[in-house]
């Protein structure tokens, strides 16, 4: 139902509880004071990170397939990765997770937008790039990764993202914002 009022309950942090500490999240059990009604909220803090959209010089993308536990199976993604540090460019990560990842490098990358990947507990913001004029660089694997490096034409990955196959939040709004983009062009 629209509320024509827009009248919103006041909502107050009242303690904020560390429940878990990982390598790449921290798990909160927060105490909230929603209008009134006290509850508890999961919260997850995610220091960041960057993705990058590598367009080849024939049109083809990069992308990279690899396992994803959460999911039990292999994925088919755009290169990302966590920011090494909190306050680390977007475009620093990027164009670091483009060479390790993928085994190509730019000095041609652009922003293409900003995502944050489940509002609802995560604080995860994700800034994606676009990268042309790759050239051949050294590809450097995290030693838990273990990832294939493909080039797909756009038109198929779109294909794959209408069929339900392309599920990664992250690629899809790159691949369909860049799809617009280049549309216009």
């Amino acid at each position: 139902m629209l509320n024509e009022e827009n009248t919103q309950k006041p909502i107050r942090l009242l303690k904020r509880t560390k429940a878990y500490q990982g390598k790449v999240i921290t798990v909160y059990d927060d105490l909230v004071d929603v209008g009134g009604h006290i509850t508890h909220w999961d919260f997850i803090h995610h220091d960041g990170a960057a993705a990058v959209l590598p367009v080849l010089e024939d049109g083809r993308i990069l992308m990279v397939r690899q396992f994803r536990h959460a999911l039990g199976r292999y994925t088919l993604e755009i290169p990302a990765g966590k920011l090494d540090r909190p306050d680390e460019p977007f475009i620093e990560c990027a164009r670091r997770e483009l060479e390790e990842e993928t085994g190509y490098r730019s000095d041609d990358l652009t922003f293409l937008l900003y995502v944050n990947t489940t509002v609802a507990f995560l604080d995860e913001k994700i800034g994606i790039f676009l990268a042309r004029d790759l050239k051949k660089g050294t590809v450097c694997w995290d030693e838990d990764e273990e990832l294939g490096v493909e080039a797909w034409e756009l038109e198929d990955l779109k294909q794959m993202i209408y069929n339900g196959e392309l599920t990664d939040g992250k690629t899809v709004a790159a691949l369909m914002t860049y799809a617009q983009k280049e549309a216009k062009q």
